[in-house]
């Protein structure tokens, strides 16, 4: 099924994750999204090279777009991040899949378009409460800024996947997709750099530097089979797969950071997993022969 694209894509994204916490150390944060950006741009590069895939694109106004909202998200996150707890900034982002159920269901009232979805939005629904209890965010009054920032990371990314959508559904190929939106984290990034305290191109540790590789090329495989995902796949299936990336963090950061992980983290990634089968189950049985009819 092509949404499980996405959950090829949370697995991808988790090791990222990993990468940047092991780096960290040495980097910025505006130096992170820019090295992420020009791995990125070289391995998909090189990938579009081997395909016979052209760069140029007829439709450059909306890659723009999509480059915009998709690194206003990332900013907006990694802000969350530095000012709110960590589960906090992480909850508030994967609010995307609310929001994109929201989308999707206000575009089939808009246009009266009734589709089979009661189910599907149950899925998303469920998968959001397993990322809380998995998390078990928290916020206090001298964090609601940062809080609104965090959710305007969701929406900001519930934003890009719908354009990724759209981009995929007007035959633009995912490389290219991922290829400009890598440049515009790059370009970002470039331009960060100087606001950091952190100089760019100053002293690192040679273990965290040897993280900047693979960081790029995760997020680019990451990328990649979240923009196939979203290209091929129904918006609200792959939204619930999305939350599989709950469950691999989880699993990273018990394994390698030797984080412990709570009864009611075992309980949330338990209803992540059945969020995700049965998003998969009722879609298959729904409309098995028309994937994409409702982006």
């Amino acid at each position: 099924m092509n949404a499980l694209w996405m959950l090829l894509a949370a697995f991808w994204f988790a090791l990222m994750a990993v990468g940047i916490k092991y780096a960290s150390g040495s980097f910025s944060t505006f130096e992170l999204v820019f090295y992420r950006g020009i791995i990125s741009i070289l391995f998909m590069g090189t990938v579009m090279h081997f395909k016979g895939i052209s760069a140029k694109t007829r439709y450059p106004a909306m890659h723009l777009w999509r480059s915009i909202i998709g690194v206003a998200s990332l900013g907006s996150w990694f802000f969350a991040i530095a000012h709110l707890p960590l589960p906090t900034a992480m909850t508030l982002n994967y609010m995307s899949g609310i929001w994109i159920a929201a989308f999707v269901v206000g575009g089939s009232l808009m246009f009266g378009k009734q589709q089979p979805q009661g189910l599907l939005l149950l899925s998303v629904l469920m998968g959001f409460v397993g990322v809380i209890l998995a998390l078990r965010p928290s916020l206090d009054q001298s964090q609601l800024f940062a809080g609104l920032v965090g959710l305007l990371s969701g929406l900001g990314a519930a934003l890009a996947y719908m354009q990724v959508s759209a981009l995929g559904q007007i035959g633009e190929p995912e490389e290219r997709t991922v290829l400009y939106f890598s440049i515009g984290s790059a370009v970002v990034g470039l331009l960060g750099m100087p606001l950091t305290d952190n100089l760019p191109w100053h002293a690192v540790a040679l273990r965290d530097a040897l993280w900047v590789v693979p960081i790029g090329i995760f997020a680019s495989l990451g990328q990649w089979c979240m923009t196939r995902a979203y290209r091929d796949g129904p918006s609200l299936v792959v939204a619930s797969m999305q939350y599989g990336g709950i469950v691999f963090a989880s699993i990273f950061s018990l394994v390698l950071f030797g984080d412990q992980i709570p009864a009611s983290g075992w309980a949330g990634i338990a209803i992540i997993i059945v969020s995700g089968i049965l998003a998969t189950a009722v879609r298959t049985k729904a409309l098995p022969d028309t994937p994409a009819e409702d982006h």
